[in-house]
């Protein structure tokens, strides 16, 4: 197998890599007077320097914050793995993190963000260390729910690499319930996914937690 080698994975390659959005200038143009609208409806002042330009604005940034739906074709390339047959091949980790990410919560399209930790045992591939970064933000950049994007992330490392274990944790604060509802200061949602070794080892999960700084 030679290095940068493309992993056949095709439903995987239509999540990550296809690009499937098409917003015309007409759409984002109709987009900006429904928005305007809304805000000015919300209490807005549109017709001051710094206001009149806040739809067209806020429609580019929501574009723009949600660019995960045009996937990212970088992630279907790998390496050949480093352990070659090694008494520790599977129990050797690889774990990156803290990884930041912002996301909408598809409940009330505000935000949430955190970071997240992943680690994997490698079997026939490996990842580039910056591929794992943008694995997790190409699924974050999309209107979602903590516990999917954990299982996303998850699933698309497992569908990459075919690795021995994938482990992702989450950490992230959510502004639908910092800004409204209960209007908690500081909460902090934690969620845990485990894949093949890490499901039946405890003590990978713990060597996972304690490697990425989380027992605290």
């Amino acid at each position: 197998m030679s290095l940068n080698h493309l992993v056949e994975v095709p439903n995987f390659i239509t999540t990550i890599e296809k690009h499937t959005r098409q917003v015309s200038p007409e759409q984002k143009k109709r987009f900006e007077v429904y928005i305007a609208e809304i805000f000015a409806a919300f209490g807005m002042d549109l017709d001051t320097p710094a206001t009149v330009d806040t739809p067209r604005r806020f429609i580019e940034a929501l574009y723009d914050i949600t660019a995960g739906y045009d996937g990212d074709p970088k992630l279907i390339k790998v390496f050949e793995t480093e352990c070659h047959g090694g008494s520790d091949c599977r129990l050797s980790q690889v774990i990156e993190g803290p990884i930041q990410f912002y996301s909408l919560c598809e409940h009330h399209a505000l935000p949430f963000y955190g970071s997240a930790y992943i680690g994997y045992i490698a079997h026939e591939h490996i990842l580039g260390i910056s591929k794992l970064t943008r694995l997790v933000r190409t699924f974050a950049r999309r209107f979602s729910v903590q516990e999917r994007l954990g299982h996303q992330i998850t699933n698309g490392l497992q569908s990459i690499l075919e690795p021995h274990g994938v482990a992702v944790y989450l950490e992230a604060h959510h502004l639908c319930m910092q800004m409204r509802g209960v209007k908690e200061t500081s909460p902090l949602t934690r969620t845990t996914h485990w894949r093949g070794n890490y499901e039946n080892d405890p003590a990978l999960r713990a060597e996972f937690m304690t490697a990425a700084g989380l027992q605290r």
